[in-house]
């Protein structure tokens, strides 16, 4: 852990600075996840739930390639931007930033070609119905492994806007403009339309944010002569590389494994009970938005009493909202599916139990997060790898015998697991409990210990 001596600026973190950040940060993301709840609706009426399926089944590949395209650098970058800031080492700041995105773009061209070449190979011996559509859709690959490094970078520089609204926000917007367009000149929607559409308008995404994120580097942090030290930040992105491929394979290996076992048809009902079920975590990731940074910097500093009680309310903030849209979901399960259509009313047990999943998740608050900021990823991959690993059985078992529901329950049990092993982690290596147990009670405690003394 890198020593030194903050400015005045960043020697404290102030609750009501979060809560400002969380505000804005809770706007864009509820805009944002409005938006792309209203796209999963408005194209599964328009394409059909078989269309739609092989769009979202296509989409999940996408997101799943674009962690190894990414090699591991997103996470990296967050977490080195805001130590180099509290050091203060402005080289190896603009370094990592310009670095990490030249490193990226190679890693996604190659990641392209590879995957090309095994549809081609695979589809020869095996004809598949998704080969055309992953083919279209192999501009994603590196597409979305940039603007998750972009939005990561825009994270650790302190501008929540320009992290999120672009894939958020401007995103959903130009995917559902183009769809709309092409439904009224061609009268129909498919899924290789669909797809092209989305490459086109990310890539417009893509180029935006890039030039807007330039203009804040250069604004806000001192012009100086970049330093690579990439053997240091490979060392640290292998790792976390590892940790974000088995956390996507926790969270899209269902919906690829209904798709492949099931077919094009089952993936597009059980997606809109993940996609319902993800409002749920929607008050965590929001969080985790303007927390993480603070995390890295109060690690840094040496500051564990201030990171608990950072942790504390942070969890107080996560758990009741999340406690509320679970109940909202449990007990309204039908009506929100119909707004899908009236097919993927059968999917509200799968639905029910991936609520109760997410809501382990916000017990245990942001203990992802907690790992990777303080530099104990080394020890949270293998809980990750092993909780991939139990996904993937459990899946291969349980979706062929129960369907959509063996899915959900899968994912559930996994989510459980890593969460109260992550947490267990925390409480030992770092000295901080993360849990909303601690925040009702532990706080209670330490106020009367002190009182007392």
């Amino acid at each position: 852990m890198t020593q030194s001596s903050p400015s005045q600026s960043q020697d404290t973190i102030k609750l009501d600075v979060l809560a400002k950040d969380a505000t804005v940060a809770l706007v864009i993301q509820a805009t944002g996840l409005i938006l792309t709840y209203s796209v999963q609706v408005i194209l599964a009426r328009w394409m059909g739930r078989t269309e739609y399926g092989i769009y979202e089944y296509t989409v999940a590949w996408s997101l799943l390639l674009g962690i190894p395209a990414g090699l591991g650098l997103p996470r990296t970058v967050l977490r080195l931007v805001s130590e180099y800031r509290v050091t203060k080492d402005w080289g190896r700041l603009r370094g990592i930033v310009r670095g990490s995105w030249l490193l990226t773009l190679v890693a996604g061209f190659l990641l392209c070609l590879g995957t090309a070449g095994t549809i081609w190979l695979i589809n020869y011996y095996h004809s598949f119905i998704y080969a055309m559509p992953m083919l279209v859709g192999l501009g994603l690959i590196p597409l979305q492994a940039l603007v998750q490094l972009q939005l990561e970078t825009a994270r650790a520089l302190e501008d929540v806007p320009l992290a999120y609204a672009p894939s958020q926000i401007i995103w959903p917007i130009l995917v559902i403009c183009g769809g709309f367009f092409l439904l009224q000149t061609h009268h129909e929607l498919n899924s290789l339309i669909m797809i092209a559409v989305a490459t086109v308008m990310l890539l417009v995404v893509v180029i935006l944010q890039l030039w807007f994120l330039r203009q804040k580097l250069n604004r806000k942090i001192e012009v100086t002569t970049p330093v690579y030290a990439y053997r240091e930040w490979l060392a640290i992105a292998l790792v976390l590389v590892l940790q974000q491929a088995f956390y996507i394979i926790l969270n899209q290996t269902d919906i690829i494994m209904v798709g492949s076992l099931v077919g094009p048809g089952a993936t597009g009902i059980y997606n809109a009970a993940v996609k319902t079920a993800m409002w749920v975590s929607f008050i965590l990731q929001i969080v985790n938005i303007v927390a993480a940074p603070a995390f890295a910097t109060l690690y840094t500093q040496g500051k564990l009493e201030e990171l608990q009680r950072v942790v504390s309310t942070v969890t107080v903030w996560i758990f009741w909202p999340s406690l509320a849209i679970a109940a909202c979901l449990l007990l309204l399960t039908k009506p929100i599916l119909s707004i899908f259509g009236s097919d993927f009313l059968v999917a509200s047990l799968p639905l029910k139990v991936l609520v109760l999943g997410q809501v382990v998740n916000a017990i245990c608050g942001s203990v992802g997060s907690l790992t990777v900021m303080t530099g104990h990823q080394n020890k949270s991959v293998k809980i990750f790898g092993v909780s991939a690993l139990i996904n993937l059985v459990l899946n291969a078992i349980a979706i062929p015998r129960f369907g959509t529901v063996g899915a959900a329950m899968t994912t559930s049990f996994t989510m459980v697991i890593w969460n109260i092993w992550l947490s267990i982690l925390v409480v030992r290596e770092i000295g901080i409990n993360p849990l909303i147990f601690y925040s009702f009670f532990g706080r209670v405690e330490d106020s009367t210990e002190e009182d007392n003394s």
